[in-house]
Parts: structure tokens; sequence; C-alpha cells
């Protein structure tokens, strides 16, 4: 038999009108009588209706293709079970993580995909993760653990396997002057891909990888920027944190009268579909957006409803992808 507002509200001794503002997370119930509530729905296996509810998304990266990518799978995996998500692009001079989140909260908003937002930025402020908690909102993060270490789902690309496969076929290629073009110290994917990278060539001999690091922001000038860096010091192949960065890599050394891959090899990652049509057409390391997206709205979807979900961090696996801004060492 289906539990239904009516049996929760006798079960936890308060009126249907309190239930319904606890279960659509609405102001004017007190902590203890939330708590009582809650505990009620989780007694009786009370199902949350799902029609009409949102889900935000926020981001940082809005205007980078992968991200983009996610989020509109994350919305294909929602909408047949009636949820509607909601992007929230945060960037510096527009609405910040925790404005959109108060307001949002105060709609009723049904849960919080972090995707790459403040979750993957060492020393980031938690009042967002506080206040979710405060009113009982569940959420999930994408390529970055939670600073607060409240154990909640996260979905990650294995950043340590991606550099190892990169590194292993330029290696193959017969670089060994290979350079790594990262995104800035202190955001978590690029520091993971760093380690990766640093841990993947010393394990071929290197005693300098970390010297080969060019640390920059996650855009195309910075990319470009790195690139020029590392070719000075006599890189033949780099290995960028992304797909953006590798672009500008590409640019980069073109301006420095340099051939992409005759002079210097370039490999990206996130794997955007953008990089299939670029010249060259860009090898990547593409991260899995459609198995990423599934398992975040399996994950949403069992939360709403009020079912446990495992924690912790769940990594998937990257895939090469071996295009033409590779080729072999120069001589």
């Amino acid at each position: 038999m289906k539990v239904g507002i009516t049996d929760v509200a006798a079960h936890a001794q308060v009126s249907e009108a309190t239930v319904s503002r606890v279960i659509n997370r609405r102001q004017g119930v007190s902590r203890k009588t939330r708590e009582t509530v809650e505990q009620a729905l989780a007694e009786l296996g009370y199902e949350r209706p799902t029609q009409g509810q949102l889900v935000a998304v926020v981001t940082e990266f809005v205007s980078n293709p992968f991200f983009a990518d996610v989020a509109e799978r994350i919305e294909s995996a929602l909408a047949p079970h009636g949820l509607k998500t909601i992007l929230c692009p945060v960037f510096p001079g527009g609405v910040q993580e925790l404005d959109f989140l108060s307001a949002l909260v105060d709609k009723g908003v049904a849960a919080v995909v972090f995707l790459s937002a403040s979750n993957t930025v060492e020393g980031a402020d938690t009042d967002s993760y506080e206040l979710l908690r405060q009113r009982r909102v569940p959420y999930v993060g994408i390529n970055g653990e939670f600073a607060d270490g409240v154990p909640v789902p996260v979905f990650s690309t294995d950043d340590a396997l991606a550099a190892e496969l990169a590194v292993d076929h330029l290696h193959r290629l017969g670089h060994r002057r290979i350079g790594m073009a990262s995104g800035p110290s202190g955001n978590r994917p690029a520091d993971r891909r760093v380690r990766g990278f640093v841990e993947a060539m010393t394990r071929r001999g290197a005693d300098d990888a970390e010297r080969w690091v060019a640390r920059q922001s996650y855009t195309v000038e910075g990319g470009q920027a790195a690139a020029v860096s590392l070719v000075a010091l006599g890189a033949t192949a780099i290995v960028a944190a992304s797909d953006y960065m590798a672009l500008g890599a590409v640019r980069g050394l073109r301006r420095q009268g340099l051939s992409v891959p005759d002079d210097v090899s370039v490999v990206g990652y996130d794997g955007s579909s953008i990089t299939e049509f670029t010249d060259p057409a860009l090898t990547t390391v593409r991260q899995p957006a459609d198995r990423l997206a599934l398992e975040v709205g399996r994950s949403v979807l069992s939360l709403v409803s009020n079912r446990e979900v495992p924690t912790g961090e769940l990594l998937f696996d990257p895939e090469l992808v071996i295009r033409a801004s590779t080729g072999p060492a120069p001589r």
C-alpha cells in the first residue's frame, strides 16, 4: 500500500499541512518538527512525487561545450520523470552560487547538482552546502568532492588514468620532453591531473616532471600562454587539461611558427564534440559525459524520492581518442 501524506502526518503527530511544507522544503517549520517529519518519511518509506519539481545545475564553466553537454544529458535523464532542470551559471560579475541557491531553496528546489562548481575549489566557502543541509535539500557533485566532508554522491572522471593515457600515447610516439598545460592551482580536477601527469612521467624515468607543468586558466588564452612557456623549455608534446586549453596551445604554437603535430604534438581533455572538426582534429582524452549524466540522474531521482543512495566518489574511466594533433616526436 502506497504511503501518503495522511499516513506520515499521523505517524509524526503533526498536521498534513506541516508534512506538505517539509516535503516541499518550505519555511515555517521548526528544525525539531522538520526532523520528526523527515524521520517519519524515512520510516514509512514515503516517496516524494517528482512531477514538476526543479533541479538546479550549478556550474562555473557554462561556456565550455563539455559541461553544456553534461547539463543537457542530465536534463534528458530527469525530464521523463517530471523533473525540470534549471541552469545556474556562476562567474565573476554575475549572480553567485549562494544567491542562486537561496532564491531556489525558497521556491522549493528539489535537488542541486554541482557541475564543477564550488566543489572543485580548495578553500571554497561552504555556506551553500550548509544552506542545503539546513533546508534538507539533497545535492550531488560532478568532478570534485565537497570540502565540508559531508558524505554525498560525487561522480568524477579518473583524472590519474586520463593523464596516464595521454602520456603513454605520446611516449609510444617517441616523445620524452612532454609538458602539461594545467588549470590553476587549488582547482581539484587540475591538481589531480597534475599529480597523475607527474606520476605517469616519473614511472617512465623523468626525474623533474613537475618542471614541465605550466599552470594557467582553463581558457584558450591560458592554453596559449602555457604552450609558449613549455616550448621554451624544449617540449615536443603538450598534454592540456581541457580541450579549450589544447586549442589555445595549437594557436600559440602556430604563432611561434611551429606546426602541429610535425613540431609539437597536442592532446586535449574532455572530448568535446567540436574537437573532431578543428584543424588539426584534436587528439583528446574523452570524459564519459553520457555515463556521468546517467548516474547523476539516477542518484537525483532516488534522493528526491527519499530513497538512500551510495555516497562518496565514484570514478569513471576516460577514453583516449586519437586524431591528427599527435604524431611521432621530431628527430
